[in-house]
């Protein structure tokens, strides 16, 4: 396999694994594996974790966003947590860290484009999330009402209506109330219900100017 031959394949992809190079050319794997160690030591390859890679910026005729790569790395996941209240002007802040869910056991993979940690949800609370347009890619991210749950579910702990608003929680009409009682309850976690309530109140407080979130 040429260098040539590999970037006139996969040039057009914002990265690529090992599988798909396999099937590709007509070479063995470790063959194949050899190659991408001796390219990744040269800086022709990027490694984002064991079996994943992308070509550098200079070789590659698609844009890779961190945001894309969190979807990417470890399936089924989407962004949710802190970076999904963050991509929704929901808090003061912007997270860099890239927080995702998966059915799958927690992992955490740190490559040139970030730090990307991944939570385990149980099955039946994998849900609440949708495709939405980021930096010119298509992007799962946690609706905002998950991306909540999702946060107070994996922090341990009672969360208070003070703990709630030292979060200084912000743009809380992007949070549908319904939708939030309603995804609580799936979770089957008097826990998260309790602060559904609470961050709801305090939304309502908000609004009428009686305390800041």
């Amino acid at each position: 396999m040429r260098y040539g031959s590999l970037v006139e394949f996969v040039g057009s992809l914002p990265c690529f694994d090992l599988p798909l190079l396999v099937q590709g050319f007509d070479e063995p794997r470790d063959v194949i594996r050899v190659q991408l160690a001796r390219w990744m030591a040269a800086g022709k390859v990027i490694g984002l974790r064991r079996g994943m890679y992308t070509l550098p910026e200079a070789y590659r005729r698609e844009l890779l966003r961190p945001a894309f790569l969190a979807n990417q790395l470890y399936r089924p996941s989407y962004l949710s947590g802190l970076w999904a209240l963050g991509f929704y002007d929901m808090i003061p802040e912007r997270v860099v860290w890239l927080i995702s869910v998966t059915t799958r056991g927690p992992r955490r993979f740190e490559n040139p484009f970030g730090t990307f940690d991944y939570r385990n949800l149980k099955r039946d609370a994998f849900f609440g999330y949708a495709t939405v347009p980021y930096g010119g890619q298509q992007v799962l991210v946690a609706e905002p009402e998950k991306a909540l749950l999702d946060h107070w579910h994996l922090t341990p702990g009672e969360w208070t209506e003070e703990r709630l608003a030292e979060m200084r929680y912000q743009h809380h009409d992007r949070v549908n109330d319904a939708r939030l009682r309603d995804y609580a309850a799936r979770f089957r976690n008097p826990r998260l219900r309790r602060a559904s309530e609470r961050w709801l109140r305090l939304a309502r407080e908000e609004e009428k100017g009686t305390v800041t979130l």
